[in-house]
């Protein structure tokens, strides 16, 4: 069975996507620690990271680098911190956190409830800018 990030790239449940190639996808969390906090995630299903192999993981990290860079130019913050926990959903995923404390990234906080405009909006600007930095 396909899992849930599998199914967000097929197009099978909605997203606020953020950038896609034809080897990543990048999405904004919907349970978000911080504005902006998106997951990046090869469209091969692989449940664990180190099972990857060599280019797609380079592939996977560099990617994510570009999101980031599209990420920090939109949204205020000291940096974006780089998370990979895995268990929650069996498809790699690296979640990129724009933060500004440690406590910013501490996955025990609330998360952020935010309207689909917000969301939407948040997407938009890190898609261009995305756009505008690599395409």
């Amino acid at each position: 069975m396909a899992s849930i990030f599998t199914r967000i790239i097929n197009g099978e449940i909605p997203c606020y996507k953020v950038a896609e190639d034809n080897n990543y996808f990048a999405f904004l969390d919907i349970n978000p620690l911080t504005k902006g906090h998106t997951l990046v995630v090869p469209k091969k299903e692989v449940d664990y990271i180190f099972d990857l192999d060599d280019d797609t993981y380079t592939g996977l990290m560099l990617f994510s680098k570009k999101v980031a860079r599209a990420i920090e130019k939109e949204i205020p913050c000291n940096r974006i911190g780089v998370v990979v926990v895995g268990l929650e959903v069996p498809h790699v995923h690296i979640h990129l956190v724009p933060m500004n404390t440690m406590d910013d990234i501490n996955f025990k906080n609330p998360k952020l409830r935010l309207t689909h405009e917000e969301f939407k909006s948040i997407a938009e600007k890190i898609s261009k800018r995305f756009s505008t930095l690599w395409n």
